[in-house]
């Protein structure tokens, strides 16, 4: 059974490897160069192996040591990031934070803040996903997401603190060649019947998935986020309805058309969403930033 393999003599190889000799690795390490020597060597008896060709005028790593090397530099990569992720988590801090955001909401302010967040001292590893109607409070319940923007539907009660930031409101738009672009009256029930409607699919894996802007169709496509939706409905493919502000910039380019429709679709709040007794200095920074930002939709 091999010895247990040291952290300073990983270090020794790696300072060998990027400084180009012993003497100079040694200066860098604060060690004398018969220091080093005798870790090196301890190093390549406890491998079972030469290291560095010796028999030129500067040693070269073998084939071996390049091996060790390279499997050294992630076991040496690893222990800083445990010793930076230990001493964050005793600031405060945590190590990683993952926000998702549902397909409704713009992504532009939450960039804006991640690069501020980026420009502070702490190294917190941020995650970002997306998710769509009552997805992002099972993103919540299932732990896959500290933090959901955009959250909507009925509110889960007592389990999530929420901040409200915005009231959407829907539109029923189709494409300006869709048969339904030349019908000179209200949409009723009879004409949506004849088409495939467009649908975003609920993200939830645990909680009960749900469908908003539902309506009886000849068929219903189901696309995995908004964007999505609205590229279908502008090609024509299917109707239904679209968030006001996201429709708005079609609309004013004629790649969307605006049509009455009878069926109604309610106006949705959005939360700003996080787990009750969550704690943690990154989670609060970006608590404190998203209630108080001027969402723009």
């Amino acid at each position: 059974m091999h010895q247990a393999i040291t952290i300073e003599a990983l270090k020794a190889l790696d300072a060998i490897d990027k400084k180009g000799s012993f003497a100079a690795a040694a200066q860098s390490l604060y060690k004398v160069p018969s220091a080093l020597t005798y870790t090196i060597k301890k190093l390549e008896e406890d491998i079972g192996t030469a290291l560095f060709d010796r028999s030129k005028q500067r040693a070269l790593l073998t084939p071996a040591g390049k091996l060790v090397l390279a499997h050294g530099r992630e076991i040496l990569y690893a222990t800083h990031k445990m010793v930076d992720a230990v001493a964050l988590l005793e600031s405060g801090w945590e190590r990683e934070l993952c926000i998702a955001r549902d397909t409704i909401v713009p992504q532009d302010i939450l960039f804006e803040l991640l690069a501020e967040f980026a420009r502070l001292p702490q190294s917190v590893d941020i995650t970002l996903s997306e998710e769509a109607l009552g997805g992002g409070w099972d993103a919540l319940h299932s732990k896959r997401a500290d933090i959901v923007i955009g959250a909507s539907g009925e509110l889960p009660k007592g389990m999530f603190n929420t901040h409200k930031i915005y009231d959407v409101s829907f539109i029923f738009a189709v494409a300006p060649d869709h048969p339904l672009a030349s019908i000179n009256e209200v949409i009723d029930v009879e004409h949506l019947r004849l088409y495939p409607s467009i649908v975003v699919a609920d993200t939830s894996q645990i909680l009960p998935t749900r469908e908003t802007g539902f309506f009886n169709s000849k068929q219903v496509i189901r696309v995995n986020n908004m964007n999505a939706k609205l590229v279908a409905q502008r090609q024509g493919i299917g109707v239904g309805f679209l968030p006001q502000h996201l429709a708005a910039p079609y609309l004013n380019d004629g790649s969307l058309i605006q049509k009455e429709c009878a069926i109604p679709r309610p106006n949705q709040d959005l939360f700003i969403a996080w787990n009750k007794g969550q704690q943690g200095k990154a989670l609060s920074w970006f608590i404190d930033k998203l209630c108080n930002v001027t969402w723009r939709f």
